[in-house]
């Protein structure tokens, strides 16, 4: 079975289509609400996640998690996670991964990252082009990592984390669920469940 989905099609499912061809892999078909007027890569579509699945489209075919925003991201992962249907994890060919790692489920690797030894990474993240998460750190269920972020050694990232792009966590830090780091952000400190932080160094943003 070679043949993947893309669930989500719009400007980040483009880059997740790049990663799945690399590997060698087939993509026809895309999951969307609506069908899509703008088809770069010339796809059919099935019709909504649940829609395919009740149509038996996945018997044979991998779904591939193409979702930027997190919550939508979990939401269609929980579905096919209960479904007791595998998702397709994707790698692009020019990343680099060491043997020590543990990549979840329906997470996507673009070209340019770097994960060093013992990382350990969840179900449904995305590690955007050329970010870097060093060793032994955790990146928690359905977070992303943008672009050209960088994450040093014993780092934990906790649930639905938006890590923003070229931004810097120290080593050792721990940041809570669900919290938001600003793009080009310095993370010197823990950072709390839910908080949305920005700057260099980095500060909380007032609720």
């Amino acid at each position: 079975m070679n043949n993947c989905c893309l669930i989500g099609y719009s400007g980040h499912a483009y880059v997740v289509f790049d990663s799945v061809k690399s590997m060698g892999f087939e993509l026809k078909y895309y999951c969307e609400l609506n069908q899509k007027i703008f088809n770069p890569y010339n796809l059919e579509y099935l019709d909504t996640e649940s829609a395919a699945f009740e149509k038996g489209h996945f018997k044979n075919t991998f779904p591939v998690l193409a979702i930027g925003d997190n919550n939508l991201r979990k939401r269609a992962g929980d579905f096919f996670s209960n479904a007791g249907i595998k998702m397709f994890t994707a790698i692009h060919s020019k990343s680099y991964i060491a043997n020590e790692v543990s990549l979840g489920e329906g997470t996507v690797v673009f070209a340019g990252v770097v994960i060093n030894p013992l990382v350990k990474i969840g179900i449904g993240v995305i590690c955007n082009t050329s970010c870097i998460i060093e060793h032994e750190s955790v990146i928690g269920n359905y977070s992303h990592i943008c672009p050209g972020a960088v994450i040093a050694g014993n780092v934990q990232v906790g649930k639905n984390v938006f890590v923003g792009a070229n931004s810097v966590i120290k080593q050792g830090i721990i940041i809570g669920d669900d919290a938001v780091i600003g793009a080009g952000s310095v993370i010197v400190k823990n950072v709390d469940e839910g908080d949305i932080i920005f700057g260099n160094p980095a500060k909380a943003k007032l609720k």
